[in-house]
C-alpha cells in the first residue's frame, strides 16, 4: 500500500462572473513511504494547489485523497486534527510563512504545544535537538526571524515542519525564493533529512533542475493535469511528452549536449474555459489533428521498456 494515494483528483476556485477556475484536473499517483516525488511545471499549472488540496488546506471539489489508508476527503476539522501531525509542508517564503512576533524557539515548538506533545522542558530539548538537525546553533532559539537570512529563516520552517515526525513532508517551492548560492545548500539540507528519517516528500518546484537532485520520480503538470510521469533518470535522459522536452531544453546540463531550446509560443490556456482535447496542443510544436479534439490518457506508452507514463498521442496505438 502507497503512503499517499490520490485518485482523480479536482480543485477549482470560483472565477469571475460565475465561471469555474480548474486549477487541479483528475489527478492520480501515489507516493511511498521514503519516496520523494518532484512535481514540476510552468507557473499557474496548479502544482501548488494540488499539494494544498492533498493537504486539505484547500477542500478537493472530487476524487479521493488516501493517506496512509484512510480517506481524507471526508474527515472534519477535528479529525483532520491528528492527521496533521503526519502531514507538514514547507511553504515558499520563509519569511511571510514565520511569525515575526514570535521567537524561533517559539515558533518550532509550537506544534508540540498545539498537539499536546510533552512537558514543557522536553518540548525546549525538542527544539534544541531540532536547530541542530537543520544546522542552526541553540541560541538561535532565543531570536526572531527578522534576526536570519532567507537561507536561515528556510531551515526554522523545515526544523518546524518536522518537529512532529510527520510521515509525508509537502515542500512547496521551497527554495526558489533563495539567492541560488543558498538553493544547494538548502537542497542538500532536504536530502540529507530525507534519509535521515526516512521521509516521503512531494516536492513542487518550477525548476527542472531543482527537481532532479531530490526526486526518486519526477511528474511534470500542465493546465492542471500530470502530463508525463516517471523515474528521474527517465525523465532527464528520454522524456517523452513535448512540454517536458521544452522544459528540458531550457536548462544547462553538465556532460550533455546542448540542444536547441525549445520555445513555447503563447501563455496557458485560460483555466476557466481549457481548449478541447489535448490542454497542450495550442502550444505543441507536433501538434496533430487528433490533439484537437481527443484528450490523451496518461498511460504506458505502446511498446516501452522503461517504467514511467505520459499522455500525448504521440505514443498510441492508432498512430
Amino acid at each position: 500500500m502507497s503512503l499517499l494515494e490520490l485518485n482523480h483528483l479536482s480543485t477549482t476556485y470560483p472565477g469571475a462572473k460565475g465561471a469555474v477556475v480548474q486549477a487541479v484536473s483528475d489527478v492520480s499517483l501515489d507516493i511511498e513511504a521514503g519516496e520523494v516525488l518532484g512535481v514540476v511545471g510552468e507557473s499557474g499549472c496548479g502544482k501548488s494547489t494540488l499539494g494544498r488540496t492533498l493537504l486539505r488546506l484547500v477542500e478537493p471539489s472530487g476524487g479521493q485523497i488516501l493517506f496512509d489508508g484512510k480517506d481524507l476527503t471526508g474527515l472534519d476539522r477535528h479529525q483532520m486534527k491528528a492527521i496533521r501531525r503526519d502531514l507538514q509542508v514547507i511553504f515558499q517564503d520563509p519569511f511571510g510563512s514565520l511569525n515575526p512576533r514570535h521567537s524561533v524557539g517559539y515558533i518550532i515548538g509550537e506544534p508540540l504545544v498545539v498537539h499536546g506533545i510533552g512537558d514543557g522542558a522536553s518540548q525546549n530539548d525538542r527544539v534544541r535537538e531540532l536547530l541542530d538537525l537543520v544546522g542552526l546553533p541553540p541560541d538561535a532559539g532565543r531570536r526572531y526571524p527578522h534576526e536570519f537570512s532567507g537561507g536561515q529563516r528556510q531551515r526554522i520552517a523545515i526544523a518546524r515542519a518536522l518537529a512532529l515526525d510527520p510521515k509525508l513532508l509537502v515542500a512547496d517551492e521551497a527554495v526558489s525564493a533563495l539567492d541560488v548560492s543558498i538553493q544547494s545548500q538548502i537542497i542538500n539540507l532536504i536530502a540529507q533529512l530525507q534519509k535521515r528519517l526516512n521521509l516521503s516528500i512531494l516536492f513542487i518546484s518550477h525548476d527542472l533542475s531543482v527537481i532532479r537532485h531530490v526526486s526518486d520520480r519526477i511528474a511534470v503538470m500542465y493546465l492542471g493535469r500530470i502530463v508525463e510521469i516517471g523515474p528521474t533518470e527517465a525523465i532527464m535522459n528520454e522524456p517523452r511528452h513535448p512540454y517536458t522536452l521544452a522544459l528540458l531544453s531550457a536548462i544547462p546540463r553538465p556532460g550533455v549536449a546542448r540542444q536547441k531550446r525549445v520555445v513555447l509560443q503563447g501563455e496557458l490556456p485560460d483555466p476557466t474555459n481549457p481548449p478541447m482535447g489535448c490542454a497542450f496542443h495550442t502550444r505543441c510544436p507536433k501538434v496533430m489533428d487528433i490533439c484537437h479534439s481527443v484528450r490523451p490518457v496518461l498511460e504506458r506508452p505502446a511498446g516501452s521498456t522503461t517504467a514511467g507514463q505520459v499522455a500525448c498521442h504521440l505514443y498510441r496505438d492508432h498512430q
